[in-house]
C-alpha cells in the first residue's frame, strides 16, 4: 500500500475513534471531574505502559530532555484534557467540537508571535472566517437550552492551550511528543485527584469508562502515526471529520439538538477550515 493511502486510512480510524468521545462523557453517570480523572488516567496509564515495555524509558527521557518546550506541551495537553470534559458538561457537544476546530488558527497565532513565523495570506482569510463563526456560536449559548457561554469558554481555553503545546513541539519536532501525552495525562489526573471522587461511580459504569479510555487511546496512536505517512494538509482534513460526525452522533443517540445559531456557526468555520486546508494540500500537491 502506498505510504500517502497508507496515512489516510490510518488517520481516517483514529479520528473515527475520537468522535464517540464527547457522547461517553455525556453517557457517564458522575460528575465532569471524575470522569475527567479515569478518562485521563486510563488512557495515559495504558499508553505509557504499552510504551514503557515496548521501548523501555527511552521514548519518556527524550521528552524529558527538551526541557521547557516538553513541559509546555505536557501543560497544554494535560490541561485541555481536564478542561474538554468540563466544556461539555457545560455546553452543547456541537459547541464544544466547533470551537475546538478553531485550534489551527491559536496554532498560527502562537507560532507567529513565539516562532517569528509569518502569517500567510491563507491563514489571515481563514482568521478573517473563523471569528465571526465563533461569534456566531457565542451568541447562541444565550438562546439555546443546552449551551452556555461558560462552557463555550471552556471549549476555547482547551483549543487555546493544546494549540500552545503543539507550537512547543513544534521546536522539538525531532523528538516524538507520543510519551509526553501519556505523562501529561497520567500528571493531570493525579492533579484532579483531590477534587474528584473517582470510587463513588457505580460499578455499572465501568464499561462505558473502559470504553471511553479505550477510543481515547486508540484515537491517540492511530492520529500519532497518521502524520508520518500524509501532509498536516491531509490531517486537517480528516480531523474535521470530528467536528461534524460529534453532534450528529450525539443528537442520534441522546437527542442533544445542537441549535441554529451552533449548525450557522459550525458551518462557517468547518468551511472556512476546509477550503483552507483544501487551498494548502493544492500548493503542496504542485510543488
Amino acid at each position: 500500500m502506498p505510504d500517502q493511502a497508507k496515512g489516510l486510512l490510518i488517520t481516517f480510524f483514529g479520528v473515527l475513534f475520537v468522535v464517540p468521545d464527547s457522547l461517553f462523557v455525556r453517557l457517564i453517570e458522575a460528575d465532569a471531574i471524575t470522569v475527567a480523572f479515569w478518562r485521563l488516567l486510563l488512557a495515559g496509564s495504558l499508553s505509557g505502559l504499552y510504551l514503557f515495555v515496548t521501548r523501555g524509558t527511552a521514548p519518556f527521557r527524550a521528552v524529558l530532555a527538551t526541557g521547557r518546550y516538553g513541559v509546555i506541551f505536557m501543560i497544554g495537553v494535560g490541561s485541555s484534557g481536564v478542561l474538554f470534559v468540563l466544556a461539555v458538561s457545560l455546553t452543547s457537544v456541537a459547541n464544544v467540537v466547533f470551537i475546538i476546530a478553531s485550534l489551527p488558527v491559536f496554532a498560527a497565532l502562537f507560532s507567529r508571535v513565539f516562532l517569528a513565523e509569518p502569517f500567510s495570506l491563507r491563514m489571515l482569510l481563514t482568521l478573517a472566517a473563523v471569528a465571526p463563526g465563533l461569534a456566531v456560536i457565542a451568541y447562541g449559548s444565550g438562546q439555546t437550552a443546552n449551551a452556555s457561554l461558560a462552557g463555550d469558554m471552556l471549549a476555547l481555553g482547551v483549543s487555546a492551550l493544546f494549540a500552545a503545546g503543539l507550537t512547543a513541539a513544534r521546536k522539538v519536532r525531532n523528538v516524538s511528543m507520543v510519551p509526553g501525552v501519556s505523562m501529561a495525562y497520567v500528571a493531570a489526573a493525579l492533579l484532579i485527584w483531590p477534587f474528584a471522587a473517582p470510587f463513588s461511580m457505580p460499578v455499572s459504569q465501568s464499561g462505558l469508562v473502559l470504553g471511553h479510555a479505550a477510543v481515547i487511546l486508540i484515537s491517540s496512536v492511530l492520529i500519532s502515526i497518521g502524520p508520518r505517512y500524509i501532509t498536516s494538509a491531509e490531517v486537517g482534513l480528516l480531523v474535521l471529520l470530528e467536528s461534524v460526525l460529534a453532534p450528529v452522533l450525539v443528537w442520534i443517540v441522546i437527542g442533544e439538538n445542537p441549535g441554529s445559531y451552533a449548525l450557522l456557526g459550525g458551518a462557517i468555520v468547518i468551511g472556512a477550515l476546509f477550503v483552507s486546508n483544501l487551498v494548502l494540500l493544492r500548493r503542496a500537491g504542485r510543488t
